[in-house]
């Protein structure tokens, strides 16, 4: 492997594991105004570039759920089998809270570093 090669997989790397940190802000992020279905969620997740497969949100759904963060209820379907719809408890939209505000300081952290070093 040359150098660049693994460079561009270093970069690779790095940029999943930042998706990966900012996923469970940007599901509860998704589901703040109310009951969203699964599908919705993946859809929205997609369309924003933050996740490519499936496989990656139920885990994290089931995680959420398990820590009181969410909850969910299956819904009757005219086309097709009943679905499953998440909202945010309480305790979610604290968190939801606590994350927007960390999002902020990174954000503003990140942005000074990028003007470079005071002289």
């Amino acid at each position: 492997m040359n150098e660049t090669s693994s460079e561009a997989t270093s970069a690779m790397q790095s940029e999943t594991q930042m998706r990966k940190g900012m996923l469970v802000y940007c599901v509860l992020l998704l589901l703040k105004d109310g009951k969203v279905y699964t599908s919705e969620i993946i859809h929205s997740l997609r369309k924003a570039e933050l996740i490519v497969v499936e496989g990656t949100l139920y885990p994290l759904l089931n995680r959420l759920a398990k820590d009181g963060l969410l909850v969910y209820e299956w819904q009757e379907s005219e086309q097709g089998p009943p679905r499953k719809y998440y909202w945010l408890t309480d305790d979610g939209k604290q968190l939801l809270e606590e994350l927007r505000a960390t999002y902020r300081k990174l954000h503003t952290s990140i942005k000074t570093l990028e003007k470079g070093m005071p002289s």
